[in-house]
Parts: C-alpha cells; structure tokens; sequence
C-alpha cells in the first residue's frame, strides 16, 4: 500500500491500524535545534483522543505519544523523529459481524477489491484513528511556525450553521464547549441535535472552519505548488472530508468581478479578503481561511442493505463505539494538516 507520505521538506510518514499494536509516525525534514513543548504536544493529542465527551466514540484511549528519535536533550537534532501511541482500548469482536460484509459508503468494498485482502477491525488503515499520527506532526509544524495562528472550530452540524463571519466570534470559547463551536448558545443547540442523532442510531455531517493568521508574504508557488492547492489536498486527505472552499468560495460566484476584487491599500494590504489570503498560489500576507465539509459517519447503528463478500444480499447493523458526528474532533485535524502544509512551505522559502 503506497500513498503513507505527506509533504516535500517536512514530510510526515505514517504507520499502523486501528486495532493493531500501536500507531505512530516518521517525520523527516524537522530542523535541528527547535525546543520542543511536549506538553502542547500531548495537549494537540488530547484535543483529538476518543471519549473526551459524551457526543464522540466512547472508545477510552489516552493517546500518550512516545518519541523514539530525533530528540535530544528537549531539541530536535534534524534527524527523523520517530514516534508511537499505543492501542490501549479495543474491542475487536465488535467487527466481526463485518468480517464478510462490506459497509455502506465506507472503505470496506474498494480496500478488499484493490488489496484482496483486508483488516476489517475498525477499519484498519482506513480508520480515523490514524489522524493522531498527523495531529503529533502537526503540533511539531506549530512550533516551527509560532508567528503563525492557527484557529479552526465547529461552523456547521447538519442545518445548524454558524452564520457570523470569522472577525465577529470570540475564537476563546471554542474549547469551552464539547462541540468546539465559538457562538455558546448555537453549541448547546448543536450538542443536544449530536445526542438527538446518536439516540436514533444515526449520523450526522458537519463543516469545519479554519482562520489562519500572521501568514507571511510568499507561500506557496505559482502552478502546481499553490499553497491553497496543497491545503486543499491535504483537508481532502482527512477522513470523511468532502468538501474544501477557501475564501469567497463557490458564493463568490455569485459576485461580478468589480464586487469580488481585493483593492489594495498603500502597505499592499487589502480592503476586502474575498481571496482568502492566497492570491496566484501565493499568501499575500491577510489572512487564510476555508471550509471543510465532512459527511456523516458511515457506520450507523441501524440496519441496512449490504453484500458480503460472495455478492449476496445481507442485513448488517453497526457495532461497537462510533462518533455520531466527527467534526468536534475534527478540529484539532483540520488545524493540524494547516500547520505541516505552512511548516512545509515556510522551509522551502
């Protein structure tokens, strides 16, 4: 299985199953002599582990990342750092009802048709539990990009939505509530609709947004290498995403160009940021921000349709400890895919 590589210069590789021993990750291009906080690392970790609320998978994890490499002394030493976090908490028998059957709109079908052979414990590699590895590695890119903020929250569960543009919310309340929303009463709508859908067996999307400021002049490259071409690669890389827009989006189709053009002011700032921060390829130095849409769960606690593996006909029902939304965890993922692709860029300038 090829396609376990993310970035150029900082470049992530990352291995494991849901069910397996342990999870973990190389990633190589990190500079030397960077102190890191291995606090805010674990912090990222916690952000994103199972069972943090009442509204995600109940699977008890404590993520704890242990470093095998490229440290010394609390310094990356510019060699490849390597680490893991174990499975702790899993209940493989709870797949065992899909061993021979493929669930609907999930990875199952395609994995056993490509690969001719499958770990249908939790998904194996197709599980969400390998965005740990990423989150790690994206904690790392933070700390060689401290200038840069970035912040992603809940903007959308199903027809909930958050309609306030980014400048107008206090970005300190997103980790005040369970769902990461900023807006505190639309979060407790949000919670109550999650536990709604969790009671009937079901599943519902979300989007997530994501702001990123004190971007520097110069990221990115014209053609292939645009900045927004690999933050869109690497959003639609996270499990679940169906959807990435940045800036104006597809409403700004909606505009004629004279509504829709950034004028300049003196300093080569902008009056407006219909461009999202990114103008050719390129940042401009104003802000970045875009939209992530992820579907619903495909694992739901209701009987469906299916075919096992002979082509029959069969009724499968989920099993097991699933998000009935995942965008609140999502947040931490969206933020730390940002951080490797800047980190990324920022080195190759």
């Amino acid at each position: 299985m090829a396609g376990n590589i993310f970035g150029n210069t900082f470049r992530l590789a990352t291995f494991g199953e849901s069910h397996g021993e342990a999870i973990g990750g190389v990633i190589d291009g990190c500079p030397p002599g960077i102190i890191l906080n291995l606090e805010a690392i674990q912090n990222e970790l916690n952000r994103r582990k199972p069972g943090q609320s009442s509204i995600v998978t109940q699977r008890k994890e404590t993520d704890k990342v242990r470093f095998l490499s490229g440290i010394f002394e609390g310094k990356t030493t510019g060699t490849p750092i390597g680490f893991i976090i174990e499975n702790e908490n899993q209940h493989s028998e709870d797949y065992l009802h899909i061993k021979q059957a493929y669930r609907p709109s999930h990875a199952d079908f395609v994995y056993d048709k490509k690969y001719g052979y499958r770990d249908y414990r939790g998904g194996g590699r197709s599980s969400a539990r390998e965005t740990a590895c990423r989150v790690v590695a994206g904690a790392i890119a933070k700390q060689i990009i401290p200038q840069i903020r970035i912040i992603a929250y809940v903007s959308a569960v199903g027809n909930l939505s958050l309609d306030k543009p980014y400048n107008q919310l206090d970005f300190n309340n997103i980790e005040k509530n369970a769902v990461r929303c900023p807006d505190p009463q639309l979060a407790m709508q949000m919670e109550q609709y999650i536990k709604q859908i969790r009671k009937e067996g079901d599943t519902i999307g979300g989007i997530v947004t994501c702001v990123i400021q004190n971007v520097p002049i110069g990221l990115g490259e014209p053609v292939f290498d645009k900045l927004q071409a690999d933050l869109a690669k690497a959003m639609l890389s996270i499990n679940a995403v169906k959807g990435f827009e940045y800036g104006s989006g597809f409403e700004g189709t909606k505009l004629k160009g004279s509504q829709h053009n950034d004028n300049f002011n003196s300093d080569g700032s902008t009056q407006t940021n219909f461009s999202g921060g990114i103008q050719g390829g390129i940042s401009n130095g104003m802000d970045i921000y875009f939209r992530v849409a992820f579907k619903p769960v495909a694992t739901i606690m209701q009987p469906q349709k299916t075919i096992d593996t002979n082509g029959n006909i069969v009724t499968i029902q989920g099993k097991g400890r699933h998000d009935p939304c995942v965008v609140p965890r999502a947040v931490p993922i969206v933020e730390a895919m940002s951080a490797i692709v800047l980190a990324d860029y920022h080195l190759r300038m």
